[in-house]
């Protein structure tokens, strides 16, 4: 057992034995002296702490002195009823704090009590529940803006975990504070109610030993002032400590240094005080020396305040000023620069309020929504996406870079909409033309007014943010091959790991490096195929890694294993699907052209008999375009992943499948045949 626990066990241990067995008047002092202390502690850490959750366990902390209160309540009401003699601590504020007049110590007592009850643990009460209640409903807002930093790459995936760790804490506390409070009010209670049964009970005892009214009343209202002082006293100071604590700001500062520069800080008001007070020493009857000189002291310490301000003011600019040159020749300033964002959007000026939330912004929204909507659509991990604004840019410019090179740009108007026409709408709609940015669809720009309209005429209608938000997921899914990289797959792995260890601890790495697997991963979120069924990839995998570890050949494996995800995305149920297919002639003259080496296989045709195999493919593509189908050509599995090697920089929306990729009950129609 660890020394603070034995220490907290004892502490409550010795609560409990003194609730139950009488102890001797010396250790009763001891006992006594120890709570004043701690209490005394307990204030002066609140005081010093720089944020309340550096005293997160406060709550626990006034129950265990409460308890620890009126065990020593108990212990002292033995003592004062069996011989009188509870003592030197009790015996010494009784006489002593109440000036040896029982009036006046009954006076005192009364008075700490009703500070205590009705002051501060009333006003602590109400703050702790007014505090917990703005704190939950604040936690909404808290978490939407950890995300917004988060995206922005404003801070890392650990710092926004630490600070959402932060926000349970300090909902945690405030909820438990705005009930630990009701402990230091019902112990004020208590002390009230044990003096008063101690005054009676005393008296009682007093005269049943023969003893005369005015001695027992004289002897043991002392006695009972001096119990109630004594344990009131630290009750005091604990309850100080709660509204010390319930009342702190929350930002990390010294609490000393920030109460007095913000009632000392503002030399002006000094002035103001010290003439104040010396006029009131001077034209009326109060005492001139004692007003003036305070007066003038009100007023020095302004001055000694500005000069004071003056100094550090010179002394930050300098600090920064140095700052600025070390930061400017450390090396890691240079270090930091060479990092490469994997999403960057840059936009102008004229489309800041539109990432503004104080503007009514949503676009740091819609990137969030962005991520999750790629991560569940293709199972995989998108990396957090950058907004910055580029004053080199036009006003209404965007661009998108992957790794800081630019893919993609677009230009809107903040105050428009963007109308296009779905292909059936026969009424024009007046307007600025220009193109969708994601597919470079004809569209006009419309004005508020038109957006009505043009609607119920069969428009379809965007805002600004959302054609950003739709290029922007466009261009991750177009790239997203590119961003997986090995520290993604390794965390996929991990995940997986977590629910099923032994697929994953069979194929990685015993047969298949991480870096392999990043390979077949790529291959497969290249075609737009969603990895998110891990669990299939890497059964798959385990079965024929074995045999091969062509990262191209084990793709076609997995593809043909993932065969109802692939069906499904291409070929809807309970519908005819137009397709292309491929001669077999052509396919056999493919496969005879591939070469196999150690870095892979490729293959060896000549230039102009790919160029014909190209041309007769987008001849065939032309009939599915005109009859408004998406591009899909089927192969044989040998050949597939070789024709869309060969196509694929010339057709980049054409899906190649082969016929071991589709479910049994799809209904397929070929419209052509690519032949050369």
């Amino acid at each position: 057992m660890k020394k603070a626990d034995l220490g907290v066990a004892i502490y409550i241990l010795a609560a409990f034995i003194m609730l139950i067995v009488p102890i001797p008047s010396f250790l009763l002092d001891m006992m006594l002296a120890i709570n004043i202390s701690l209490a005394f502690l307990i204030m002066f850490v609140c005081m010093f702490s720089k944020e309340v959750l550096e005293m997160s366990y406060f709550p626990t902390i006034l129950l265990f002195t409460t308890i620890f209160r009126i065990a020593l309540n108990v212990s002292s009401t033995k003592l004062i009823l069996t011989d009188g003699k509870p003592g030197n601590v009790v015996e010494t504020f009784g006489s002593f704090v109440g000036g040896g007049n029982l009036i006046v110590g009954v006076i005192v007592f009364i008075i700490l009590v009703l500070i205590q009850f009705i002051v501060i643990n009333k006003g602590s009460e109400r703050v702790a529940e007014v505090t917990a209640r703005f704190t939950l409903d604040a936690m909404p807002g808290k978490q939407m803006a950890i995300d917004a930093d988060l995206n922005t790459g404003a801070i890392t995936d650990a710092q926004a975990k630490e600070r959402r760790e932060k926000i349970q804490q300090e909902a945690s506390f405030f909820g438990s504070m705005d009930g630990a409070v009701k402990y230091v009010k019902g112990d004020a209670v208590a002390g009230l109610i044990i003096t008063v049964i101690n005054l009676v009970g005393g008296i009682a005892m007093a005269t049943t030993r023969g003893e005369s009214i005015n001695t027992a009343l004289s002897t043991y209202t002392i006695l009972t002032i001096g119990d109630g002082l004594v344990s009131q006293v630290p009750s005091l100071l604990i309850s100080l400590s709660t509204g010390i604590l319930v009342t702190k700001g929350s930002g990390a500062a010294d609490f000393g240094n920030v109460l007095v520069g913000q009632l000392f800080g503002i030399p002006k008001a000094l002035y103001f005080v010290g003439s104040t007070i010396a006029i009131l020493g001077i034209a009326t009857p109060l005492n001139d020396v004692l007003f003036v000189a305070l007066g003038a002291t009100f007023i020095v310490a302004g001055r000694v305040m500005q000069g004071s301000m003056e100094v550090q003011k010179i002394e930050t600019e300098a600090e920064q000023e140095e700052e600025e040159a070390q930061e400017i020749r450390h090396l890691e300033n240079v270090t930091s620069l060479l990092q490469v964002d994997p999403i960057e959007l840059e936009f102008g000026y004229g489309i800041i309020p539109l990432a503004n939330v104080s503007q009514g912004g949503d676009l740091l929204d819609r990137v969030v929504m962005i991520r999750r909507q790629v991560a569940l659509e293709l199972g995989t991990i998108v990396p957090i996406i950058r907004l910055r604004d580029n004053i080199q840019l036009n006003p209404n410019q965007y661009i998108i870079k992957i790794k800081g090179i630019q893919v993609a740009e677009g230009e809107i108007l903040f105050d428009h909409y963007m109308a296009m026409n779905p292909g059936y709408v026969e009424e024009e709609i007046t307007g600025i033309p220009t193109f969708e940015p994601s597919f470079h669809l004809p569209a006009v720009w419309i004005t508020e007014g038109q957006r009505e309209r043009a609607e119920s005429l069969g428009y379809t209608v965007v805002d600004p943010p959302s054609i950003i938000a739709t290029h922007l997921t466009e261009i991750i899914r177009h790239h997203i091959a590119e961003l997986l990289t090995r520290q993604d797959v390794q965390t996929l792995v991990n995940n997986l790991k977590e629910s099923n260890p032994a697929v994953v601890d069979e194929l990685v790495p015993k047969l298949l490096s991480l870096g392999e697997v990043q390979k077949i991963l790529q291959n497969l979120l290249k075609e737009g195929i969603s990895i998110r069924d891990l669990l299939t990839i890497f059964e798959t995998l385990a079965d024929y890694a074995s045999t091969t570890r062509d990262t191209d050949v084990l793709t076609e494996y997995v593809r043909q294993a993932l065969k109802p995800a692939i069906s499904s995305k291409y070929f809807p149920q309970n519908d005819t699907t137009s397709v292309v297919t491929l001669d077999p002639k052509l396919e056999q003259e493919i496969m005879s052209s591939v070469k196999q080496t150690e870095q892979g296989a490729y293959l060896t045709l000549d230039p102009e008999r790919t160029k014909a195999i190209v041309n007769a493919t987008g001849k065939e593509i032309e009939k599915l375009d005109s009859l408004g189908k998406n591009q899909i050509i089927i192969t044989s599995p040998i050949v597939r992943m070789y024709f869309k090697r060969l196509v694929e920089d010339y057709y980049k929306d054409l899906s190649v499948v082969s016929y071991n990729e589709i479910e049994s009950n799809v209904e397929l129609q070929s419209v052509g045949m690519v032949t050369a």
